[in-house]
C-alpha cells in the first residue's frame, strides 16, 4: 500500500471516515504518521472549543472574583479553587461517572458520557477557572490613572468596562493567557487515556500512538512523533496569539509593548 493510499484510508478514521478496522501488523512509518495525525483532529476540537467558551466564563469569574457583593465573590473564589485544586484527570474521572450515573435515570444525559460533550464541559469548566484566575491578576494590575481617566471622560458601567478595562485587562493578561491555551492543547491527551472511552477505536493522536506502542513493542516511534505534531501545534498557538498580542499592544510606544514570553508547564 502507497503511502498516499493510507492518507487516503486513515487521514480521517479518527471521526469516522475511511478504513473502519486498524492496521494489525506490519506497521509503516506512514501509518504511524497518519494515523496520529488523524488523532490530533480530536486534540484540536477539544482545545478550541474548550478555549473559545472558557474565554467568555473566565471573564465572567474573574469579575465575579473582584466583585465587593459576597454573592458574586465567593462562588467565582470556589469555582477557581476547586478546579485549579483538583488534578485535571481526577476532574475527567468523575465527571465521566456522573454522567453516566445521570444517563441511567435521565436519558437525556446520554450525549454527555461521550468524549466530545463530556470531556470538552470538564476542559471548558477547568480552562476558565486557571483564565479566570490570570485575569483576575490582570484586573487587579490596570493602572489606576486608566480608571481615573475614564472618569474624567464621563465613561461609567458598561462603556468603562467596554473602552478601557477589558482591553487593558486583555493587555495584561494575555502573556500568562497564551501558557493557559498552550497547556490546554496539551491537556487533551489526557481526554481518552482517562475514563472516556474511545468508540470504535476512534481516538486522539495519544490514544493512537499507545496503539502503536503496544503492538510493536518500541515506543520510540510513535511517541516521537505525537511529540511532533505538539511542537508543530504549539508553534501555531504562538504564532496566533503572538499576532493578537501585537494587536493588543498596537497603541503604545515599542519600549513598552508586553512581550510574549513562553514558559514551559513543568507541573500543574
Amino acid at each position: 500500500m502507497s503511502c498516499l493510499q493510507t492518507i487516503q484510508d486513515y487521514g480521517l478514521r479518527s471521526i469516522g471516515f475511511g478504513e473502519r478496522l486498524l492496521p494489525r501488523s506490519d506497521f509503516t512509518l506512514c501509518e504511524q504518521f497518519t494515523l496520529i495525525g488523524s488523532g490530533m483532529i480530536w486534540n484540536i476540537y477539544f482545545g478550541v472549543m474548550a478555549l473559545a467558551t472558557g474565554f467568555f466564563l473566565a471573564t465572567a469569574v474573574a469579575l465575579g472574583k473582584a466583585s465587593s457583593r459576597k454573592w458574586l465573590r465567593k462562588p467565582s473564589e470556589w469555582f477557581i479553587f476547586i478546579f485549579r485544586g483538583s488534578p485535571l484527570f481526577i476532574q475527567f474521572f468523575f465527571a465521566y461517572f456522573l454522567f453516566l450515573s445521570l444517563k441511567k435515570t435521565y436519558p437525556m444525559f446520554d450525549a454527555f458520557t461521550s468524549a466530545w460533550l463530556g470531556a470538552l464541559i470538564v476542559l471548558f469548566l477547568n480552562t476558565a477557572a486557571y483564565s479566570g484566575e490570570i485575569f483576575y491578576g490582570a484586573l487587579r494590575s490596570i493602572p489606576k490613572g486608566d480608571i481615573e481617566a475614564a472618569d474624567a471622560y464621563g465613561m461609567s458601567g458598561w462603556s468603562r468596562f467596554r473602552r478601557v478595562v477589558w482591553p487593558t485587562m486583555l493587555r495584561l493578561a494575555w502573556p500568562a493567557y497564551t501558557n493557559e491555551a498552550i497547556f490546554l492543547f496539551h491537556a487533551t491527551t489526557l481526554v481518552f487515556f482517562s475514563a472516556f472511552p474511545a468508540w470504535q477505536q476512534r481516538g486522539d493522536a495519544l490514544y493512537y500512538a499507545s496503539y502503536f506502542a503496544d503492538k510493536t513493542f518500541n515506543p520510540f516511534v510513535p511517541y516521537p512523533i505525537l511529540a511532533f505534531y505538539f511542537i508543530l501545534l504549539t508553534l501555531v498557538i504562538v504564532g496566533v496569539f503572538g499576532l493578537i498580542n501585537k494587536r493588543l499592544n498596537r497603541h503604545l510606544p515599542v519600549a513598552r509593548k508586553a512581550k510574549m514570553r513562553f514558559r514551559l508547564n513543568l507541573a500543574r
